[in-house]
Protein backbone atom coordinates (compact mmCIF):
# COMPACT_ATOMS: atom_id res chain seq x y z
CA UNK A 1 0.00 0.00 0.00
CA UNK A 2 1.44 3.22 -0.91
CA UNK A 3 0.27 6.88 -0.17
CA UNK A 4 0.25 9.10 -3.11
CA UNK A 5 -0.24 12.16 -1.38
CA UNK A 6 2.90 11.98 0.50
CA UNK A 7 1.40 13.15 3.26
CA UNK A 8 1.07 9.73 5.84
CA UNK A 9 3.31 9.52 9.03
CA UNK A 10 4.17 6.75 11.60
CA UNK A 11 5.03 8.09 15.50
CA UNK A 12 4.91 4.01 16.88
CA UNK A 13 7.64 2.25 15.10
CA UNK A 14 9.76 -0.79 16.46
CA UNK A 15 12.82 -2.38 14.82
CA UNK A 16 15.46 -5.29 15.46
CA UNK A 17 16.60 -2.90 18.72
CA UNK A 18 13.99 -4.52 20.61
CA UNK A 19 10.99 -6.76 18.90
CA UNK A 20 10.85 -5.58 15.39
CA UNK A 21 12.18 -7.64 12.69
CA UNK A 22 13.75 -4.34 10.90
CA UNK A 23 16.78 -3.15 10.92
CA UNK A 24 16.67 1.07 11.78
CA UNK A 25 17.80 1.99 8.63
CA UNK A 26 15.66 -0.40 6.55
CA UNK A 27 12.68 1.06 8.35
CA UNK A 28 13.49 3.89 6.72
CA UNK A 29 13.54 2.36 3.54
CA UNK A 30 10.64 0.87 3.99
CA UNK A 31 8.69 4.05 4.90
CA UNK A 32 10.19 5.85 1.83
CA UNK A 33 9.30 2.80 -0.18
CA UNK A 34 5.38 3.52 0.97
CA UNK A 35 5.31 6.89 0.87
CA UNK A 36 5.72 8.30 4.53
CA UNK A 37 6.59 11.64 4.82
CA UNK A 38 7.68 11.04 8.33
CA UNK A 39 8.63 8.73 11.17
CA UNK A 40 9.38 8.24 14.49
CA UNK A 41 11.69 4.53 15.77
CA UNK A 42 10.56 4.18 19.19
CA UNK A 43 11.83 0.85 20.52
CA UNK A 44 11.34 -0.22 24.15
CA UNK A 45 13.52 1.02 27.05
CA UNK A 46 16.43 1.94 24.44
CA UNK A 47 17.58 4.43 22.06
CA UNK A 48 20.34 1.91 20.32
CA UNK A 49 18.86 2.67 17.16
CA UNK A 50 17.84 6.16 17.05
CA UNK A 51 21.15 7.13 15.55
CA UNK A 52 21.33 4.82 12.83
CA UNK A 53 17.39 5.78 12.04
CA UNK A 54 18.44 9.39 12.12
CA UNK A 55 21.44 8.32 9.31
CA UNK A 56 19.17 6.99 7.04
CA UNK A 57 16.28 9.05 7.73
CA UNK A 58 18.96 12.16 5.96
CA UNK A 59 20.09 9.53 3.14
CA UNK A 60 16.28 8.84 1.84
CA UNK A 61 15.12 12.56 2.59
CA UNK A 62 12.46 11.52 5.29
CA UNK A 63 11.37 13.53 8.67
CA UNK A 64 12.68 11.78 11.49
CA UNK A 65 11.78 12.18 15.21
CA UNK A 66 13.58 10.07 17.89
CA UNK A 67 11.68 8.12 20.34
CA UNK A 68 11.45 5.42 23.25
CA UNK A 69 8.35 3.32 24.52
CA UNK A 70 8.86 3.13 27.75
CA UNK A 71 7.50 0.40 30.55
CA UNK A 72 6.44 1.61 33.29
CA UNK A 73 5.03 0.56 36.63
CA UNK A 74 1.85 2.72 37.29
CA UNK A 75 -0.25 1.45 40.09
CA UNK A 76 1.43 -1.95 40.33
CA UNK A 77 0.51 -2.38 36.90
CA UNK A 78 2.05 -1.76 33.76
CA UNK A 79 1.46 1.07 31.01
CA UNK A 80 3.69 2.21 27.82
CA UNK A 81 4.53 5.95 26.76
CA UNK A 82 6.35 6.87 23.97
CA UNK A 83 8.45 9.38 24.51
CA UNK A 84 9.52 11.95 21.34
CA UNK A 85 11.90 14.23 20.99
CA UNK A 86 14.05 14.36 23.89
CA UNK A 87 17.50 15.42 24.25
CA UNK A 88 19.74 12.32 24.78
CA UNK A 89 22.60 14.65 25.55
CA UNK A 90 20.87 15.98 29.03
CA UNK A 91 21.89 15.17 32.26
CA UNK A 92 18.07 14.47 33.16
CA UNK A 93 17.75 12.21 30.38
CA UNK A 94 20.97 10.37 30.94
CA UNK A 95 20.42 9.72 34.51
CA UNK A 96 17.31 8.52 33.46
CA UNK A 97 18.46 6.49 30.79
CA UNK A 98 21.36 5.26 32.89
CA UNK A 99 18.98 3.37 35.62
CA UNK A 100 16.60 2.38 33.46
CA UNK A 101 19.18 0.44 31.48
CA UNK A 102 20.84 -1.40 34.54
CA UNK A 103 17.66 -2.51 35.93
CA UNK A 104 16.60 -3.84 32.54
CA UNK A 105 19.87 -5.96 32.21
CA UNK A 106 20.65 -7.13 35.71
CA UNK A 107 17.91 -9.68 35.88
CA UNK A 108 18.04 -11.23 32.40
CA UNK A 109 20.72 -13.78 33.60
CA UNK A 110 18.08 -14.86 36.34
CA UNK A 111 15.63 -14.78 33.57
CA UNK A 112 17.42 -17.55 30.97
CA UNK A 113 18.36 -19.78 34.25
CA UNK A 114 14.46 -20.13 35.56
CA UNK A 115 13.84 -21.17 31.64
CA UNK A 116 16.39 -23.44 31.62
CA UNK A 117 15.02 -24.93 34.32
CA UNK A 118 11.89 -25.12 32.96
CA UNK A 119 13.55 -27.16 30.15
CA UNK A 120 14.11 -25.45 27.40
CA UNK A 121 17.91 -25.56 25.61
CA UNK A 122 18.59 -21.84 26.67
CA UNK A 123 21.75 -20.36 28.33
CA UNK A 124 23.16 -17.01 27.84
CA UNK A 125 26.09 -18.44 25.47
CA UNK A 126 22.80 -19.44 23.40
CA UNK A 127 21.06 -16.15 23.56
CA UNK A 128 24.36 -13.68 23.21
CA UNK A 129 24.17 -13.93 19.32
CA UNK A 130 21.19 -12.73 19.54
CA UNK A 131 21.59 -9.13 21.09
CA UNK A 132 20.99 -6.35 19.23
CA UNK A 133 21.21 -3.28 20.69
CA UNK A 134 24.63 -3.51 22.76
CA UNK A 135 23.31 -5.35 25.21
CA UNK A 136 22.00 -8.80 26.56
CA UNK A 137 18.37 -7.90 27.21
CA UNK A 138 14.29 -9.59 27.41
CA UNK A 139 14.51 -8.82 23.77
CA UNK A 140 17.84 -10.95 23.08
CA UNK A 141 15.78 -13.75 24.37
CA UNK A 142 12.89 -13.91 22.17
CA UNK A 143 14.78 -13.80 18.78
CA UNK A 144 16.27 -16.79 20.40
CA UNK A 145 13.00 -18.51 21.14
CA UNK A 146 11.98 -17.38 17.65
CA UNK A 147 14.82 -18.69 16.05
CA UNK A 148 14.27 -22.24 17.73
CA UNK A 149 12.02 -23.80 15.44
CA UNK A 150 10.86 -26.05 17.94
CA UNK A 151 8.95 -23.37 19.75
CA UNK A 152 6.63 -22.86 17.08
CA UNK A 153 4.48 -20.51 17.39
CA UNK A 154 4.55 -16.23 16.87
CA UNK A 155 6.22 -13.63 18.77
CA UNK A 156 3.13 -13.18 20.98
CA UNK A 157 2.74 -16.64 21.65
CA UNK A 158 6.10 -16.78 22.94
CA UNK A 159 6.34 -13.56 25.34
CA UNK A 160 2.87 -14.95 26.96
CA UNK A 161 4.34 -18.63 27.20
CA UNK A 162 7.55 -18.22 28.46
CA UNK A 163 9.06 -14.61 29.06
CA UNK A 164 6.06 -13.42 30.31
CA UNK A 165 5.66 -15.93 33.41
CA UNK A 166 9.38 -15.90 33.68
CA UNK A 167 9.43 -12.17 34.60
CA UNK A 168 5.84 -12.59 36.99
CA UNK A 169 7.77 -15.65 38.73
CA UNK A 170 10.83 -14.00 39.82
CA UNK A 171 8.58 -10.82 40.73
CA UNK A 172 11.07 -9.03 38.29
CA UNK A 173 7.79 -7.42 35.77
CA UNK A 174 7.02 -4.53 37.76
CA UNK A 175 9.88 -3.62 39.87
CA UNK A 176 12.25 -3.62 36.67
CA UNK A 177 10.11 -0.50 35.21
CA UNK A 178 10.35 3.01 36.60
CA UNK A 179 7.35 4.60 38.17
CA UNK A 180 4.97 6.45 35.82
CA UNK A 181 5.54 9.03 38.10
CA UNK A 182 9.17 9.70 38.08
CA UNK A 183 9.73 8.63 34.28
CA UNK A 184 7.26 11.00 32.88
CA UNK A 185 8.67 13.59 34.75
CA UNK A 186 12.16 13.05 33.79
CA UNK A 187 11.69 12.80 30.17
CA UNK A 188 9.77 16.05 30.37
CA UNK A 189 12.80 17.56 31.86
CA UNK A 190 14.69 15.68 29.14
CA UNK A 191 12.41 17.95 26.89
CA UNK A 192 10.30 15.11 25.43
CA UNK A 193 6.82 14.92 24.43
CA UNK A 194 5.13 11.72 26.00
CA UNK A 195 2.18 9.99 25.14
CA UNK A 196 0.03 7.20 26.33
CA UNK A 197 0.12 4.02 24.32
CA UNK A 198 -2.79 1.62 23.29
CA UNK A 199 -5.12 2.97 26.45
CA UNK A 200 -7.42 -0.03 25.79
CA UNK A 201 -5.13 -2.90 25.85
CA UNK A 202 -4.03 -5.08 28.55
CA UNK A 203 -0.43 -2.78 29.09
CA UNK A 204 -2.43 0.27 29.62
CA UNK A 205 -6.48 -0.05 30.98
CA UNK A 206 -8.01 -2.29 29.22
CA UNK A 207 -10.98 -4.15 31.63
CA UNK A 208 -10.99 -0.39 33.39
CA UNK A 209 -14.80 1.35 33.02
CA UNK A 210 -14.57 4.29 30.91
CA UNK A 211 -15.04 6.38 34.25
CA UNK A 212 -11.73 4.79 35.38
CA UNK A 213 -9.70 5.08 32.43
CA UNK A 214 -10.29 8.65 32.29
CA UNK A 215 -9.48 8.98 35.59
CA UNK A 216 -6.44 7.92 35.45
CA UNK A 217 -5.49 9.32 32.34
CA UNK A 218 -6.46 12.86 33.44
CA UNK A 219 -3.98 12.20 36.11
CA UNK A 220 -1.46 10.76 34.05
CA UNK A 221 -1.83 14.24 32.38
CA UNK A 222 -1.94 16.58 35.62
CA UNK A 223 2.02 14.67 36.58
CA UNK A 224 3.07 15.52 33.13
CA UNK A 225 2.00 13.21 30.45
CA UNK A 226 1.12 15.79 27.44
CA UNK A 227 -0.64 13.43 25.14
CA UNK A 228 -1.96 9.85 24.12
CA UNK A 229 -2.62 7.85 20.96
CA UNK A 230 -5.33 9.15 19.17
CA UNK A 231 -5.40 6.16 16.03
CA UNK A 232 -4.09 2.69 17.00
CA UNK A 233 -4.69 0.01 14.47
CA UNK A 234 -7.05 -2.09 16.57
CA UNK A 235 -9.04 0.57 18.38
CA UNK A 236 -12.55 -0.33 18.25
CA UNK A 237 -14.59 2.64 16.65
CA UNK A 238 -15.68 3.39 20.60
CA UNK A 239 -12.11 3.64 22.10
CA UNK A 240 -11.29 6.33 18.99
CA UNK A 241 -14.33 8.17 20.14
CA UNK A 242 -13.12 7.97 23.36
CA UNK A 243 -9.25 8.59 22.75
CA UNK A 244 -10.65 11.98 20.78
CA UNK A 245 -13.02 12.96 23.53
CA UNK A 246 -9.86 12.93 25.79
CA UNK A 247 -7.38 14.76 23.67
CA UNK A 248 -10.30 17.54 23.04
CA UNK A 249 -11.30 17.73 26.99
CA UNK A 250 -8.48 17.69 28.26
CA UNK A 251 -6.10 19.49 25.54
CA UNK A 252 -4.54 16.33 24.73
CA UNK A 253 -1.51 16.31 22.63
CA UNK A 254 -2.76 13.94 20.00
CA UNK A 255 -0.39 11.24 18.48
CA UNK A 256 -0.88 7.81 16.48
CA UNK A 257 1.37 4.87 14.82
CA UNK A 258 1.26 1.97 13.89
CA UNK A 259 2.83 -0.10 16.66
CA UNK A 260 5.18 -1.78 13.84
CA UNK A 261 6.83 -4.81 14.11
CA UNK A 262 7.64 -5.88 10.84
CA UNK A 263 7.11 -9.67 10.38
CA UNK A 264 6.20 -10.42 14.39
CA UNK A 265 3.31 -8.58 13.41
CA UNK A 266 2.51 -9.13 10.16
CA UNK A 267 -1.19 -8.09 10.16
CA UNK A 268 -0.19 -4.81 10.48
CA UNK A 269 1.78 -2.60 7.41
CA UNK A 270 4.01 0.43 8.28
CA UNK A 271 2.36 3.61 7.99
CA UNK A 272 -1.44 2.33 7.10
CA UNK A 273 -2.41 -0.05 10.06
CA UNK A 274 -4.47 -3.59 9.07
CA UNK A 275 -6.10 -3.66 6.26
CA UNK A 276 -5.16 0.00 5.11
CA UNK A 277 -7.86 1.36 8.47
CA UNK A 278 -5.22 4.42 9.84
CA UNK A 279 -4.34 7.88 8.64
CA UNK A 280 -2.15 9.79 10.99
CA UNK A 281 -2.23 13.27 10.03
CA UNK A 282 1.15 15.19 9.47
CA UNK A 283 -0.25 17.77 11.49
CA UNK A 284 0.43 15.81 14.66
CA UNK A 285 3.99 15.43 13.67
CA UNK A 286 4.06 19.33 12.85
CA UNK A 287 2.33 19.77 16.56
CA UNK A 288 4.74 17.57 18.39
CA UNK A 289 8.14 19.32 16.28
CA UNK A 290 7.35 22.63 17.20
CA UNK A 291 6.17 21.05 21.27
CA UNK A 292 9.91 19.59 20.85
CA UNK A 293 10.88 23.14 19.85
CA UNK A 294 10.11 24.87 22.59
CA UNK A 295 10.89 22.12 25.37
CA UNK A 296 14.51 22.49 24.28
CA UNK A 297 14.63 26.05 24.55
CA UNK A 298 13.17 26.16 28.12
CA UNK A 299 15.90 22.74 28.79
CA UNK A 300 18.86 24.55 27.40
CA UNK A 301 17.63 28.11 29.57
CA UNK A 302 17.85 26.35 32.61
CA UNK A 303 21.03 24.13 32.08
CA UNK A 304 23.07 27.25 31.26
CA UNK A 305 21.04 29.13 34.26
CA UNK A 306 19.54 31.80 31.67
CA UNK A 307 16.03 31.24 33.93
CA UNK A 308 17.94 31.64 37.30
Amino acid sequence: YIREDNNVIDLHVHSTMSDGTYTPSQLIKLAKDKGLKAIALTDHDTIYGNKEAYEAAKKYDMEFIHGMELSLNYNNHQIHVVALGFDEESKAFKDFYHELRQKKQSSIVSVIDYLQKQGLDISVEKVEPFIAGGALDKYAILRYLVSDKSKAGDIQYLWDRYIDPAFNNLNLKITENPKAEDAIQAMKKAGAVTSLAHFHKKIGFKNYTREEQEANIKYLHEIGLDGMEAYYPNYSEDDEKFAHYLIEKYGLVPTGGTDFHGANRPSVDLGSGTNNNLDVPYEFYQNICKLITVSYTHLRAHETGAYL
